[in-house]
C-alpha cells in the first residue's frame, strides 16, 4: 500500500476500458447496466459525447468528428460516476478521493455488470489515470524545491514565462504498458499561490494483450506503478505540505 495522505491533491481519478465489439450493440443494454448498479448510482444521465477518429489515406490525412449519446450513472453527491458507451467503459471519481480501497471495488462493480451485459470480445485498452492539483504558497516559487519533475529553463533562455507544459512517456513491461506523465501550469484558486497540474496516464500501449479474466491483476499493477512515480516526483518538502497519515 502506498502512503496516504491528510491534505492528497488528486481531483480526479478514472479507469477506462475500451472493448473489442462482441455482439451488436443493444440500445437497452445501458438500462440493464443500471438496474445492477442502481443501489451504488442512483441519477442517471444521458449527455453528447465527441469521438476523433484520424485515417491516412491517398490524398492525405482525413480527421473525422462524430457524436455519441453516453450515459451517466452519478453516486448520489455525484463524486463518483460510471459512463457507459458503445464498446466503452469509464469509472470516475472525483475529489475527494478516498483511497485505492474504495475505488477498486467501483471499478470492478462496473467492469462486472458491463461485460455481463454487453459481452465484449475483449479488451482493447486499459487507463488508469490519476490527475493532481498542486497549490503551493507564493506566486514565485522553485519547482525543484518541492518536484522531481519539472521543465528545465537553460540559463541562455528568458527566465520569467507565463505557462509551462511538459511530458514523458515510460514503457514497462517489453513496451506493452506506457505511462504518460506530464506537469503542467494552471490557475491557482487563490491569488498568493501558484498552481501545477500533475497527470498520471497508465495503460494498455499494445491492444488486446490482456484477457478480460486477467483485467484486475493488470489493474492493480496498474496502480501500484503510478504510485511509485508519483512518490518519484515529490520532494520531502511537498510531502510535509500533504501531511502524511501514519497507521
Amino acid at each position: 500500500m502506498g502512503k496516504r495522505y491528510r491534505h492528497p491533491p488528486i481531483i480526479e481519478a478514472l479507469c477506462e476500458f475500451c472493448f473489442e465489439p462482441g455482439p451488436p450493440w443493444d440500445l437497452a443494454i445501458p438500462g440493464l447496466i443500471y438496474e445492477k448498479i442502481k443501489a451504488e448510482f442512483p441519477k442517471r444521465r444521458q449527455v453528447k459525447a465527441f469521438e476523433v477518429n484520424v485515417t491516412a489515406g491517398l490524398e492525405g490525412v482525413e480527421q473525422r468528428v462524430t457524436t455519441t449519446d453516453r450515459i451517466h450513472f452519478l453516486r448520489e453527491d455525484e463524486k463518483a460516476l460510471v459512463q457507459v458507451d458503445r464498446n466503452l467503459l469509464v469509472v470516475n471519481h472525483l475529489r475527494p478521493y478516498p483511497s485505492w480501497q474504495h475505488f477498486l471495488p467501483l471499478i470492478q462493480l462496473g467492469f462486472t455488470v458491463y461485460t455481463e451485459m454487453a459481452q465484449p470480445k475483449g479488451i482493447q485498452r486499459i487507463g488508469l489515470r490519476y490527475i493532481n492539483r498542486i497549490e503551493i504558497p507564493g506566486q514565485h516559487i522553485e519547482l525543484q524545491d518541492y518536484l522531481q519533475f519539472y521543465p528545465f529553463i537553460g540559463p541562455e533562455l528568458p527566465q520569467d514565462f507565463d505557462s509551462f507544459f511538459a511530458g514523458i512517456q515510460i514503457p514497462y513491461d517489453n513496451s506493452r504498458d506506457s505511462l504518460r506523465l506530464q506537469i503542467s501550469s494552471t490557475i491557482a484558486e487563490t491569488s498568493d499561490h501558484a498552481a501545477v497540474l500533475l497527470d498520471l496516464d497508465y495503460f494498455l500501449a499494445q491492444p488486446g494483450q490482456i484477457p478480460l479474466q486477467e483485467v484486475f491483476t493488470w489493474v492493480e499493477i496498474a496502480h501500484q506503478r503510478v504510485e511509485e512515480v508519483f512518490e518519484a516526483c515529490l520532494t520531502d518538502r511537498l510531502r510535509d505540505m500533504f501531511e502524511e497519515i501514519v497507521p
